[in-house]
């Protein structure tokens, strides 16, 4: 049986779980990181030098990296992930996108709003970030406003997994915010999938 390693309030983790579900593949959870478990223990290290998660573990087969993750789930099972090749390239394009473009600027909006991070009270770092993320969500506001149902096309593919939670910690931080409204339907279409309702719970943004 397939094995993941890591908590439930890591959005990586969540991505994993997610495409788990859609699956409906069978699959058991260990609670990995801080603040639960140290995944900077030679226990850990062994399985992920960096000292991530998530770790998928199957068998003798260990791999990390969520994103790395679900490419292996999609062409495991041949779904999530389209046959048409530039649909296919599309879909690989906005997985790489969410985690090297979209991530990267709300990390202080997200430690000071949502974390309450000590030390993020920065009402100017505060407002730079958000308007940094903002930026970024126009992209994405732009490519749904074409009018396909997810972003490689009418397929649902595993870059919708990844963008949809990166879409509801944007919905969730009590900020101002620009208007997207192609953003805010896409959201509701994958708040409406069973497993995308579960794993963008409000309780975890």
């Amino acid at each position: 049986m397939l094995k993941i390693l890591g908590r439930v309030t890591s959005i990586n983790v969540r991505k994993v779980l997610w495409a788990l579900d859609e699956l409906r593949l069978q699959y058991e959870r260990e609670d990995w990181g801080l603040p639960i478990r140290d995944p900077k223990v030679p226990e850990f290290l062994a399985l992920n030098p960096n000292g991530q998660v998530p770790v998928l573990i199957e068998g003798d087969f260990v791999l990390w990296e969520s994103n790395a993750i679900l490419i292996y789930l999609a062409e495991r099972e041949g779904v999530l992930l389209p046959q048409h090749l530039e649909s296919r390239a599309l879909a690989l394009q906005w997985l790489g996108w969410q985690a090297s473009e979209l991530n990267p600027p709300w990390g202080y909006a997200v430690n000071a709003l949502i974390r309450k991070t000590p030390g993020y009270d920065d009402p100017e770092r505060i407002a730079h970030s958000i308007r940094q993320w903002g930026a970024k969500m126009a992209l994405l506001e732009e490519r749904l406003a074409k009018g396909t149902a997810f972003v490689a096309g009418d397929e649902f593919t595993i870059a919708d997994i990844a963008l949809g939670l990166s879409v509801h910690r944007w919905m969730s931080v009590p900020a101002d915010k620009p208007e997207l409204p192609a953003v805010g339907e896409y959201y509701e279409r994958l708040m409406s999938r069973e497993a995308g309702a579960r794993w963008m719970g409000a309780e975890t943004p």
